[in-house]
């Protein structure tokens, strides 16, 4: 089992675990490979806030910030 925290290591005992937990949980979401809504393939990556791009077809668009 992965470690909830594991990218959050970084801020140490600063923050409270509430607050670390969910940013860990949105680093995860948007870290993740996703659907691709052009060719339904796995290969979405995100590029930069709100700017995604599909490994398998090239298609690059837009989405919500974390999340396709």
């Amino acid at each position: 089992m992965k470690d909830k925290t594991a990218s959050t290591k970084r801020f140490g005992a600063r923050y409270g675990a509430p607050l670390r937990k969910k940013v860990g949980a949105i680093e995860a979401r948007y870290r993740s490979r996703q659907k691709c809504p052009y060719c339904r393939k796995i290969g979405v990556k995100r590029i930069a806030a709100g700017i995604w791009e599909c490994r398998k077809c090239d298609a690059k668009f837009t989405g919500k910030a974390y999340e396709i």
